[in-house]
């Protein structure tokens, strides 16, 4: 790797963190509705900015070394183009004073029907964010990875890449074009483009549940060929054993604990023996104890009904009672990134 091509890096990267960190702090004044309420849940004091700075760094070290060791191409993060990204953020400034009123109000299931809770489990129908639309709207879609890139002040996709390392390493020596990778609850596609990039004989599948984010993820991962489909993680409508690599990321923070069990199974069951499990969610208490009290706010500043009971969650032993073995978890910047393998049969 030349010296331009690592001043590149950290100019492209500096940007988006000044971005999306600009964004946070000038959205700050909606999401303090209830700031003595947000103190008492954190129940002790966070993170200071300088052990924040430092731990971004040694993510976006990583990432860079990731790409020296061969692990993955040079990120491309597709923020679109300029007139893009400001459609973008005004999207996003637009839809934080509804955001707003539904946390001041306590209104976190706007989206629930009867009619659609026909068509969707019940735990899915929730205003996640406070955001207008839930995940079921395109204009929820397009809004997305906005609003988790301010949240994570631009580290968002740099977290999501640390997933391509065990699949780098699962895959060395293997023949790609044999192999097939599935992604549940792929939201609108930013990881699978990464794996196609990575990986580009990879065959690659991504299911979810909202139809809207399966059209942005179709957009998203153009010119790279991908299969999605409709479903659910508890209930994947695939033959057993069926894939090589199973990933899945940020997605049981937003699930109850008997589902995140039923997912585990269904991860078990659709792999093949031998097979590779990478995670990813957001880290739980003791991963990093310096942002422990930010982790114990997070549910209060933003409608997530699920997340205390994640953070107490044994994922290793979730993953164990599934049938996997060899689980082991790794605690990245804010997110926790754990890797299991399917008994091989032999």
């Amino acid at each position: 790797m030349t010296p331009f091509e690592s001043l590149h890096y950290a100019g492209r990267q500096g940007a988006r963190v000044a971005w999306y960190m600009g964004h946070y702090f000038a959205s700050r004044r909606f999401r303090a509705a209830k700031p003595a309420e947000e103190r008492k849940s954190a129940g002790g004091k966070g993170p200071g900015r300088n052990f924040i700075f430092e731990q971004m760094g040694n993510l976006f070290a990583r990432d860079l070394a990731n790409v020296a060791k061969g692990h993955y191409p040079m990120p491309r993060d597709r923020d679109g183009t300029l007139r893009q990204v400001i459609e973008t953020s005004r999207r996003y400034f637009a839809d934080l004073p509804a955001a707003a009123e539904r946390k001041a109000q306590g209104q976190g299931a706007e989206v629930y029907s009867a009619e659609l809770a026909e068509k969707f489990p019940a735990y899915f129908l929730q205003n996640f964010h406070f955001q207008t639309g839930g995940y079921l709207t395109e204009e929820s879609a397009k809004l997305y990875d906005m609003q988790v890139e301010v949240l994570f002040s631009g580290t968002a996709n740099a977290m999501r890449r640390q997933c391509l390392v065990p699949i780098a390493e699962y895959l060395r020596h293997k023949d790609q074009r044999l192999m097939a990778l599935l992604d549940v609850a792929c939201g609108t596609g930013r990881f699978l483009r990464f794996a196609r990039e990575a990986f580009p004989r990879l065959a690659a599948t991504g299911i979810d549940l909202s139809e809207a984010y399966i059209e942005e993820a179709c957009q998203h991962v153009q010119p790279y060929k991908v299969e999605f489909r409709y479903g659910a993680a508890e209930t994947l409508p695939f033959a057993d054993q069926s894939f090589d690599i199973v990933t899945s990321i940020y997605l049981f923070h937003e699930v109850p604990p008997a589902i995140r069990r039923a997912i585990a199974v269904e991860f078990a069951r659709v792999l093949k023996p031998g097979g590779l499990l990478v995670f990813m969610d957001s880290l739980q208490p003791g991963d990093m104890p310096e942002v422990d009290a930010m982790l114990e706010a997070f549910p209060v500043n933003f409608h997530e009904p699920y997340y205390p009971s994640y953070l107490r969650e044994d994922l290793t032993n979730v993953f164990a009672q599934a049938g996997f073995k060899d689980v082991r978890a790794e605690p990245i910047f804010l997110s926790k990134l754990v890797t299991a393998t399917k008994p091989d049969l032999a």
